[in-house]
């Protein structure tokens, strides 16, 4: 598009239907270009915005069109030159293109199952590259003047990336052989290539997950915004850097992708940076197929406050438009939808002039001296690398709101017959001799025909003009990506008596484990070293759970500070908002509270800067409602903490089936680095929150903890030092109640383990028993699938030693008990269940949970029902004993 100005032949025909007199609106029109074309855009567009304002005050209706004309928003005038060299780039670009091929090919050839993708990277390589040669800036911790850019890239074109960094000399041509073969890999002295960005299996190169759609968009955001809040704070200062983001136009069908728009515009996050590379197909068709996806996006995303850069068209466009002073090929394109642009992309130069081109004689003409070679080489602006450093270079040096490139592509670029803009090509994975050699002809490899079918890896000599040029490009920057570190500064945590006395010693004061969190957290957020590194989040629920002492104490993150009085500011608990808050108040959003978690989670690895998040929520909240995230989350090896409050099924008394949560602990046991704790007192909550707090920040454990909190008061017990360790591997010897009455030996035994508040039913049912002649040791379960995970490693170390290796822990501690075992939580069943199989196998295991949809209704009644009461429990361990019910 991009044509020089003036924009005329841009502009759509008049509309004269309903115009009484065509020739005064011809006349304004032309008085407006004319303005347009001496003045400038922005005179332009301030004399647009004058016009809208007084026509409003005149009660005029005015509803500007929502989206601009199909055509580039950077004219070929705008353009800046274009600073590196085209030919050496292209041949790059080439390469790449062919290793990343070879890589999916070969893997699909020798294991069939195996797969990969090439046509999404075939799409979007000429977005990566220049962004790889001219702007992802990479951190550089000597250099202390840019601490890098973020770049969150499509999760199915891994292979490009693989192709870069091997080129680059930080993969082999053995790593690339083993592609999705991270098992195989290693044992062959190569590294297996993860299928997608893997921050977890592959911690020292990828920095982000995106592989699960629409995370890697939100994440984005979230991460651009905790920038500007470490800034804020005065912790780090982020200015300069840019979060970068290439995603999928499919892509921004999740509800992820588009959730958090306003938030980024709202924030003005102008180190925001998205492309989204719209090929116009989803894994099975078009992503629009009667309309244009484009279009819907522009106006999506202009509505949201962004500043919307159109990549459509290729330089080779340029003069069609110069030509065009009727506007006809504007039209054309207007009313082409993405179903029929998609077979335009599969098709070849005949089919578009005899379909496109020849449908009115206004098209024909301009098409007229064009061959069909010619027509078949139109490119589309994503994949012309001055039109792509132009939109990005608007795009870095845009103030004051978030960028989005609207890139324009092909699907398969490059694939010709095998696959370019095909229904198929997502899951292209083979290729026949012939498709290989047009491939290479295509892109101009320097490769025999045998080595094209054998498919061989090609990287230049390193003393190569190309290879030169590579690392010349990525030094001026800063370095390789995408690189992850994982050094971070060490961070001292406070005595655990300084802020945890008061639950070590509870002296059976009545207390819920919620309010015990709330004041240990105030009193860390006090502490010098520690306190500035603390991030407490929450999604509009501080006041629930008893957090509004700390509005005041710490402020909440705002990025414009209050420029409002609140309703309560007389009041010791008043809402208050500063630029150099502390806490992030997210509103009622789950995917964005979990989402500033996990940028301050990583912000260790990140920005080589220790923070250490708590982020209290309805447990029911957590793993149920954003579990993908989480997911996502803990592949980039997160630290910090996840305080499931109000939990349990039973323990918020009122809500009913969508509040009350059962299975968070079932869930939370599935994510290999979470730790995850049902503290019944609050003891315990501090003995966990300590030590996650040593391993996190001092011992730098790349884990996170999930811990479980309760709004029910009850008598809050000592915690004797000695039982510290034990609280932590999951489980210790809470009480034993002697049997009453009975003082022979012979008096039955019970034992009883229960966790979170079902334990006070547990004692309660500890005490009836023993009033009746029954023995019964009462265990505190603190962690479940701690105890689980030591259990199946005591069982993995017996099958490979071929020899006892001991006792699991939980069978060490109940050699202190006798009887049958009953287990009783406030989840299901299966919580309680997975520890079974490390138990003495002599003793019975009975376990009582809530196996249902939660109920509105009392405590009491709630636990009578799902029979996790204390009469439940003593009627389970008499039936256990043999003993009347």
């Amino acid at each position: 598009m991009n044509s020089p100005l003036p924009l005329h032949h841009l502009l759509p025909a008049p509309d004269h239907h309903g115009d009484d007199d065509p020739e005064e609106t011809q006349e304004w029109r032309e008085s407006f270009q004319t303005l347009v074309s001496s003045q400038g855009t922005e005179r332009g567009s301030f004399m647009l915005q004058e016009l809208l304002r007084l026509a409003s005050g005149m009660h005029v209706s005015c509803v500007p069109p929502a989206g601009t004309p199909y055509v580039n928003t950077i004219t070929a005038q705008q353009q800046p030159d274009f600073p590196g060299d085209l030919d050496l780039e292209t041949r790059l670009g080439a390469l790449m293109r062919w290793n990343a091929l070879a890589m999916v090919v070969r893997a699909n050839a020798a294991y069939g199952e195996l797969g990969g993708h090439i046509a999404s990277y075939a799409s979007a390589a000429d977005l990566f590259e220049v962004g790889f040669n001219h702007f992802f800036h990479a951190r550089n911790d000597d250099a202390k003047q840019q601490g890098g850019d973020l770049v969150f890239f499509q999760p199915h074109s891994a292979p490009g990336v693989y192709a870069r960094a091997y080129l680059e000399g930080r993969l082999t041509q053995e790593d690339l052989a083993h592609y999705r073969q991270e098992l195989r890999g290693p044992r062959a002295g190569a590294r297996g290539l993860s299928s997608y960005p893997h921050p977890y299996l592959m911690p020292d190169f990828w920095q982000f997950p995106t592989g699960s759609m629409g995370i890697g968009p939100i994440s984005s955001i979230y991460q651009a915004r905790f920038m500007r809040y470490l800034t804020h704070r005065g912790l780090l200062d982020c200015q300069g850097r840019k979060v970068w983001g290439i995603f999928g136009d499919g892509e921004m069908d999740e509800p992820e992708s588009m959730s958090a728009l306003t938030l980024a515009s709202r924030e003005g996050l102008d180190n925001l940076v998205w492309v989204v590379n719209c090929n116009l197909q989803r894994l099975d068709g078009p992503v629009r197929g009667n309309s244009r996806i484009i279009d819907e996006l522009e106006r999506h995303f202009l509505g949201a406050g962004w500043n919307v850069i159109k990549l459509l068209w290729g330089s080779d466009w340029d003069g069609l438009f110069a030509r065009d002073t009727q506007g006809a090929l504007v039209r054309a394109l207007s009313n082409t939808v993405d179903g029929q642009m998609q077979t335009f992309a599969a098709k070849d130069g005949r089919y578009n002039r005899e379909h496109f081109f020849d449908q009115n004689p206004e098209l024909k003409r301009l098409a007229q001296g064009m061959s069909d070679e010619q027509i078949d080489a139109l490119k589309r602006g994503g994949h012309d690398l001055v039109k792509i450093h132009a939109a990005y270079a608007t795009a870095a040096a845009h103030r004051g709101q978030p960028t989005v490139i609207l890139a324009h592509t092909k699907k398969g670029y490059g694939m010709g017959a095998a696959g370019q803009g095909r229904m198929t090509t997502h899951s292209h994975k083979k290729f026949e001799d012939t498709d290989l050699l047009a491939f290479r002809d295509r892109f101009k490899l320097p490769l025999s025909d045998e080595q094209a079918r054998r498919l061989d890896f090609y990287k230049p000599a390193d003393d190569s003009p190309e290879l030169r040029y590579l690392h010349d490009k990525r030094q001026t920057l800063g370095g390789y990506l995408p690189a992850r570190q994982s050094h971070a500064d060490r961070v001292t945590v406070p005595a655990l008596a300084s802020y945890g006395q008061f639950a070590l010693q509870g002296n059976s004061r009545e207390m819920s484990t919620t309010m015990a969190f709330v004041r240990m957290l105030g009193s860390l957020l006090k502490d010098k070293e520690l306190g500035p590194r603390l991030v407490p989040i929450v999604a509009d629920e501080a006041r629930t759970f008893g957090m509004a002492n700390l509005f005041k104490q710490v402020g909440i993150y705002s990025s414009v500070g209050q420029r409002y009085e609140p309703e309560d500011i007389g009041s010791l608990l008043s809402y208050h908002e500063a630029t150099n808050g502390q806490i992030l108040e997210e509103g009622i959003s789950e995917a964005a509270a979990i989402s500033s978690w996990t940028a301050a989670a990583t912000s260790y690895s990140v920005h080589g800067l220790a923070m250490l998040p708590f982020y209290i929520y309805y447990s029911m909240f957590g793993f149920q409602r954003v579990g993908d995230l989480i997911w996502a989350a803990a592949d980039q090896r997160p630290r910090g903490f996840l305080i499931g409050a109000t939990s349990g099924r039973t323990t918020l008394a009122g809500e009913g089936l969508q509040h009350q949560d059962g299975s968070s602990h079932l869930m939370a046991a599935t994510i290999p680095n979470c730790k995850a704790y049902d503290p019944a007192f609050a003891g315990e909550l501090a003995v966990i929150v300590d030590h996650g707090m040593h391993e996190m920040l001092e011992e730098q454990g790349d884990v996170f903890y999930y811990i479980t909190t309760m709004n029910e008061n009850y008598a809050q017990p000592d915690l004797p030092a000695d039982k510290h360790e034990d609280v932590i591997r999951g489980a210790w010897h809470y009480a034993r109640y002697p049997a009453q009455g009975d003082q022979s030996a012979q008096a039955p035994c019970a034992t009883l383990l229960g966790s979170g508040a079902i334990l006070t039913e547990v004692i309660r049912a500890a005490a009836q028993l023993s009033a009746e002649g029954i023995t019964v040791d009462v265990f505190s379960v603190t962690s479940w699938s701690e105890l689980a995970r030591e259990g199946r490693r005591v069982v993995e170390a017996d099958l490979s030693n071929a020899q006892a290796a001991g006792n699991s822990f939980i069978a060490h501690q109940l050699a202190q008990s006798a009887g049958p075992i009953v287990a009783a939580s406030d989840y299901v069943r299966q919580v309680p269940e997975s520890i079974r199989a490390y138990l003495p196998s002599e003793r019975r295991y009975l376990t009582l949970g809530t196996d249902d949809f939660g109920r509105s209704d009392s405590r009491s009644e709630l636990r009578r029902f799902f029979e996790v009461d204390a009469l439940a429990i003593a009627r389970t361990a008499r039936a256990a004993l043999g003993l009347s019910v």
